[in-house]
């Protein structure tokens, strides 16, 4: 009637025994085993923990208070070293049993109520032990007919004969007397008016064998004198198998604890648990060799006791039991002798069946050799950074190096062809105008795959007119159709957007690299180039461009490997062509910065489409546009600056030509002197080209005067710089910089630059410095904190918010 919650780890089995039974026992026993038994739990499993077999009778107490006999078999459950771990108590209802007893007796039916159970074996014997009755019960358990057995055999006959011997051994020794094997050893007890109930092997016709519980009493009649014995069997294989399937437990347990234990050894981590209050219950040899300590050692001490930082390491427990889980918590174990080692602390919570939680699991690795590694790694990455960017400067030097003796090369070609030349004359100018171009797009493809290669490669943000930039790529590339006979096509198609905000020198730089390829690889027919809205990519701005020709196309294995550097596809047809094959790497590249992709649809044979997708925000308003019709600078005065004389030469001649009245200065100091002297005598510059780089002040330190100064800011400045870093424009565009341009420059671009910059659009001079869109255009008063390391970027900034009435202070880094 109790459940297993109301009586485990609460009371024992004789706090459910009748109590005066267990006195009674407890007496009894200390009498047959002459030792004092104390009555309570100790007289119920006494024999037992002897290691004596025990089958007893006794009266079990229901929790409603009714009462019942029980048949109990006791035995006593041992370790692994034969130490007393518990107790096994395996308790029949005997109820029926002793009802139907008392009724037969009470009737004088016993004989009739034995002979006819079917319940259990019944066997009576006369004085001598040959069987006199054998029941329903005893036929059915052993095969026997009463006939077989009766007035033939003992109960000993059926009987496992090693038991018998060893009953009648064991009996000799118990009750000092000896004992003959065979029937008398079966009845001795009985004889002697002794409860005995026993464990026997009953052997059945068949030769088959069941273990059984007899209960042993002697017959008596009046005179008290025995007359046969009744020997009542039960089938006890069901307890038996129970009994084997807990042994089988049992192993199954310990070898489950062996395994457990093996893999928790074998682990190349120091494993060890904690109790909830960072006690350590157990641990590995790892952890052993770990601490220095023995295992017996670190039992029992605080988890945190082996760290450098016992504070650390006990925030380390409480971290787990507060989110059931840590991993790559580091600490440092430390030996008693003082070795030192660097641990990764992966740790869990574990709990009991009952989900109540028992401690930390945890796990320590020793991480000396990756954290070694890892500085090693990090050492060498940034070797490898500092490598990268002393090849950034050594680039931008080159760049700086390379293009200035190429815009004198160019330059001069230019002024040179605007003079009276014989015709043999013209066209040697033509080829080196040429052959100083194609110099030209190799030095700027490299400088651009060194940039892609290094990850320096980025794109401005400016607003743009896309059909002024399609404009302009095409303009570039008809000549070279012109000269093959080509027709050049442009759609657009009326739903795109032409206000856009990106990088339009990029985007101008992919089209005339695709459209030059197509141009390049085709005989007759047309190039067209074809823009419109990405039919992937429903977000406002995202375009798909196509260039379509009608050339020679591409080999279906060879469409992948005209992307990568350096590569064309190696035919006898395009071999003739040429090229440095790094224009498509750049171009993937760029249309990857724009969040978009670039591929080829195209068959050998059959002319060829280059699609690129890419992602613009869509601008405000449309980006004016500057007339087309050529402009006269005649009388405009203009100031170069530039510390390189033969740059200031070129274009001094080109300016002239168009009629301006220039002026040159050596560097930027200079320079800046000239407009101050010239505004201060009224005669001041309206144009300015300015170099970007020079010796002590450089191009963007004379625009910012100029744009900070009150009447200088009126001028148009064009800036020209021998490499386009990241930033420059944006900065330039911030300075008031109308148009920047990179050396070496070209007549054409020049001009239409200038144009640009004084017709219809807003001079640089006359419009407030660049801000994002939708920003206040001031906030006097407003106090800002500028954390930058950069002297540079620390001028610009302040100055910018200067000039919106902000209060800017600075901090020199993070």
């Amino acid at each position: 009637g109790y459940t297993a919650a109301d009586v485990m780890n609460k009371i024992t089995p004789a706090d459910i025994s009748d109590p005066r039974e267990v006195v009674a026992r407890a007496k009894a026993l200390s009498v047959e085993l002459r030792t004092p038994i104390t009555p309570g739990f100790e007289a119920l499993v006494f024999k037992a923990s002897r290691g004596i077999e025990d089958i007893y009778e006794l009266t079990y107490i229901r929790k409603d208070g009714s009462r019942f006999p029980a048949v109990v078999s006791v035995t006593a459950l041992r370790d692994a070293q034969d130490a007393i771990i518990g107790y096994l108590l395996i308790g029949t209802d005997n109820t029926a049993r002793k009802q139907a007893e008392e009724a037969l007796l009470r009737a004088g039916a016993l004989q009739s109520a034995i002979f006819n159970s079917a319940n259990f074996s019944s066997i009576a014997t006369d004085a001598k032990g040959v069987i006199q009755i054998f029941n329903v019960g005893a036929e059915r358990m052993l095969g026997y007919t009463a006939a077989d057995v009766m007035n033939k055999i003992t109960p000993a006959d059926i009987s496992d004969p090693r038991e018998v011997v060893a009953r009648a051994k064991a009996l000799s020794v118990e009750l000092r007397t000896p004992i003959t094997p065979g029937f008398e050893a079966l009845v001795f007890k009985a004889s002697r008016g002794i409860e005995d109930i026993y464990e026997l092997t009953y052997i059945r016709k068949d030769g088959s064998r069941f273990p059984a519980v007899v209960s042993v009493t002697a017959l008596r009649d009046a005179q008290d004198a025995i007359i046969g014995y009744l020997l009542i069997g039960t089938d006890n294989t069901a307890r038996k198998q129970v009994e084997e399937e807990r042994m089988k437990l049992d192993q199954r347990l310990r070898d489950q604890q062996f395994y457990t234990r093996s893999l928790i050894e074998s682990n190349i981590d120091a494993i060890m648990t904690t109790d909830p209050q960072g006690i350590i219950t157990d641990v590995n040899k790892q952890m052993e060799a770990l601490t220095g300590c023995t295992r017996d050692e670190l039992i029992g001490a605080p988890f945190k006791s082996y760290f450098t930082d016992p504070e650390r390491a006990e925030a380390g427990i409480k971290l787990v039991l507060s989110e059931k889980k840590v991993t790559n918590y580091e600490l440092t174990a430390r030996t008693r002798d003082g070795k030192e080692t660097v641990v990764s602390y992966n740790a869990t919570t574990f709990y009991d069946r009952d989900r109540r939680l028992q401690g930390v699991f945890a796990a320590a690795r020793d991480v000396t050799e990756r954290k070694r590694l890892d500085r090693a790694l990090e050492e060498a990455k940034e070797a490898a950074e500092d490598a990268n960017r002393a090849k950034t400067d050594f680039l931008a030097r080159m760049s700086h190096e390379i293009r200035t003796p190429m815009n004198a090369i160019i330059g001069m070609a230019d002024l040179l062809w605007e003079t009276s030349l014989a015709s043999e004359q013209r066209e040697y100018v033509r080829i080196f105008q040429k052959a100083g171009s194609q110099l030209l797009d190799l030095i700027n493809d490299i400088l651009d795959l060194s940039k892609v290669e290094s990850g320096h490669l980025t794109l401005e943000s400016l607003e743009f007119d896309l059909g002024e930039v399609l404009d302009k790529a095409l303009e570039i590339m008809a000549i070279r159709a012109h000269e093959k006979g080509l027709e050049l096509a442009l759609r657009i198609a009326p739903e795109v957007a032409t206000a856009l905000v990106g990088d339009p020198a990029r985007l101008r730089q992919v089209l005339i690299d695709l459209i030059g390829n197509a141009i390049k690889f085709t005989e007759k027919g047309e190039v067209a180039v074809r823009v419109e809205p990405d039919p992937e990519n429903t977000t406002a701005g995202a375009l798909r461009f196509a260039v379509c020709d009608t050339g020679i196309g591409i080999p279906e294995e060879a469409r992948e490997q005209i992307f990568a550097p350096y590569s064309q596809v190696d035919t006898s047809t395009t071999r003739k062509f040429g090229g440095t094959g790094l224009g498509l790497t750049i171009s993937r590249r760029v249309v990857e910065l724009m969040q978009g992709r670039i591929w080829v649809e195209s068959a050998f044979g059959s002319g060829s489409t280059f699609y690129f997708t890419a992602q613009f925000a869509v601008g405000s308003t449309p980006v004016p546009r500057a007339s087309s019709s050529a402009m006269d600078l005649k009388n405009v005065k203009t100031l170069v600056i530039d510390d390189n004389s033969t740059n200031r030469v070129i274009l001094r001649e080109l300016l002239s030509g168009w009629g301006a009245i220039v002026t040159d200065a050596a560097g930027g100091e200079q320079g800046v002197a000239e407009m101050l002297r010239a505004m201060r005598a009224d005669v001041p510059y309206s144009l300015v080209l300015l170099d970007s780089r020079m010796p002590g002040v450089d191009g963007f330190q004379v625009a910012e005067r100029i744009h900070q100064h009150p009447t200088l800011a009126r001028t148009t400045i064009l800036m020209l710089g021998s490499d386009n870093r990241a930033g420059d424009v944006a900065r330039g565009s911030m300075l008031g910089v109308a148009a920047y341009l990179v050396k070496p420059v070209k007549r054409a671009e020049l001009l239409e630059a200038i144009q640009e910059a004084r017709a219809g659009v807003t001079p640089a001079a006359e419009r407030p410095a660049a801000q994002p869109r939708s920003a206040p255009s001031g906030s006097p008063g407003l106090r800002i904190l500028l954390a930058e390391d950069s002297a540079d970027n620390v001028l610009l900034i302040q100055q910018y918010l200067k000039a919106r009435g902000c209060i800017a202070e600075v901090a020199g880094n993070g």
